[in-house]
């Protein structure tokens, strides 16, 4: 992104915050992701929520598809009071917040419930607090769904299968451990390199969520797809404290709610586009393979034990997460 424009639009920003002083409150939020996917709409919802509750008195004005920025470039702005709100991946938030590393461990959830149970009780609550101190107070969680693996040439029905295999991951220390551990060769790769490497054989597959297999069309090249969702990384809705600290109580809780609301529109808006992009690749011949998923757990607990060794101030969060 050119910095000119950037500097532009916040400028605007700003000069809009003037104008419409007198009117509302206006709340600026930026994102990376399309206007098609379901998170956005998640985002669209807590819009629409704000502004109801509040009686038009504060209003969100929303920059998507990266227009100010990449994920941590726009953390960065709302650290600074530039930005008021935004939506990151916790994997991104974890270079600014410890805490949210625990959220990457693979198959730290049992299932879709045990995972919201989480997110939406007390561990979870805390965590979105630990942010504060970093200027970045977590508002709420969105479902961002499971990683699960997926081939071109050869299925993966257990851990095995993955002997030999390059597997495109990103360049996170956390998946690149998982992946060796199970008995594959990971593989660091920009994701907008991944569909010729596939195509070409440089790498034998990658992993990902099933609207991602499909919005990156890897799906056309990659025949099998093992639902062992060995991670469910979820997004995070941001706002940074020096906007919050401007607002009154009141207002808080308008936000606060507003984001909780959301989330459960979100989540309906997540599983809609799973079924249909299910549809799509069984459509499309891709076989899909549900695995033992207890078989793949077992050979990642190396990863667990080197994250507690690396990080004992975190074990706690992880056992409480297991015990609930």
């Amino acid at each position: 992104m050119k910095i000119k424009g950037v500097l532009f639009i916040l400028i605007c920003i700003c000069f809009t915050a003037c104008v419409e002083k007198e009117e509302a409150r206006i709340l600026y939020l930026a994102h990376t992701l399309p206007q098609t996917h379901p998170v956005h709409k998640g985002i669209v919802e807590f819009q629409k929520a704000l502004e109801k509750k509040s009686g038009g008195a504060l209003k969100i004005k929303i920059f998507p598809d990266g227009q100010l920025g990449s994920e941590r470039e726009v953390l960065e702005l709302l650290q600074i009071g530039s930005v008021a709100i935004t939506k990151v991946s916790a994997a991104t938030l974890s270079n600014f917040v410890p805490e949210y590393h625990v959220l990457g461990i693979p198959y730290l959830f049992r299932d879709k419930q045990h995972q919201f149970d989480v997110l939406e009780g007390e561990i979870g609550k805390s965590i979105l607090e630990k942010g504060s101190k970093f200027w970045l107070r977590g508002l709420c969680y969105y479902d961002a769904g499971s990683r699960s693996f997926y081939t071109s040439n050869k299925a993966i029905r257990t851990p095995e299968d993955l002997n030999g295999l390059k597997i495109r991951v990103m360049n996170n220390q956390m998946a690149i451990n998982m992946v060796n551990a199970l008995g594959g060769s990971a593989t660091p790769m920009a994701y907008g390199e991944l569909y010729t490497a596939i195509q070409q054989g440089v790498v034998d597959g990658a992993e990902n969520n099933p609207p991602s297999f499909v919005s990156s069309n890897h799906y056309e090249i990659s025949k099998y797809y093992t639902l062992d969702q060995h991670s469910s990384v979820p997004d995070v809705l941001l706002i940074g404290t020096k906007q919050w600290e401007k607002l009154s109580d009141e207002e808080k809780q308008w936000v606060q709610d507003a984001a909780n609301e959301s989330a459960q529109a979100q989540k309906q808006f997540w599983a809609d586009s799973v079924e249909e992009c299910m549809k799509i690749v069984k459509e499309a011949g891709v076989e899909v393979i549900i695995p033992e998923k207890s078989l793949f757990t077992d050979k990642t607990e190396s990863v667990l034990k080197a994250f507690e060794k690396e990080h004992p101030e975190l074990s706690e969060i992880v056992k409480d997460i297991k015990s609930q």
